[in-house]
């Protein structure tokens, strides 16, 4: 793991609030742009991100306890498994094992943490990502974690959701910072709509 990125995020603990949603990811996950996701989508929820290059399962553990344990996280974003994908393919036994060890330890240090596994993401229809998938649908199954299926191919439009949302806080239907977003809308808000802030 890279030394450098943990004792930033180490630092930023100690400014950061608890209690908050903190992605856990890896490489595709480190620029995901929070500052203006939070504003496009009115997010009133602390979010931080905590991924790191090339996080494996096998390093998950270490890398929660070193730099995520300390935020006291109300949810959980799992997105691991892209730096693991050919060792699946070898020994996907091995891969599930683990991934149910971090689960079941992110557990055991705070009971009442909600976890989201996250698929990856496919749109070339790899068959060895879609197998992957399935595994980690299973293991937020049994684990009784939610599921964010970012994997399939349907249609949504971020910049419609937003409209849509801004409009009915407009007219007085729901107050923005009385509600909270389900996981899964979050999970699309954060993982598929980065084009939105990139145009």
């Amino acid at each position: 793991m890279l030394k450098g990125e943990m004792e930033k995020y180490s630092m930023l603990n100690e400014l950061a609030k608890k209690d908050g949603i903190v992605i856990i990811g890896g490489t595709e996950d480190k620029d995901i742009p929070l500052c203006e996701l939070k504003q496009a989508f009115e997010l009133d929820s602390r979010l931080y991100n905590r991924s790191i290059e090339n996080l494996s399962i096998d390093s998950a553990i270490e890398f929660y306890d070193d730099c995520i344990a300390g935020l006291n996280p109300e949810s959980i974003l799992l997105h691991i498994g892209a730096a693991d994908l050919k060792n699946f393919v070898q020994d996907s036994s091995s891969f599930d094992k683990k991934y149910h060890e971090l689960v079941q330890h992110i557990k055991k240090l705070d009971k009442k943490c909600n976890i989201a596994i996250i698929s990856l993401r496919n749109p070339d229809d790899n068959s060895d990502i879609a197998n992957m998938n399935k595994h980690l649908k299973v293991i937020a199954q049994s684990e009784q974690c939610e599921f964010g299926d970012i994997a399939t191919k349907r249609v949504w439009n971020p910049k419609e959701t937003k409209d849509v949302v801004s409009f009915v806080y407009s007219i007085g239907f729901v107050h923005p910072l009385k509600i909270k977003r389900p996981m899964y809308d979050l999970i699309k808000i954060l993982f598929c709509s980065t084009p939105l802030v990139t145009e």
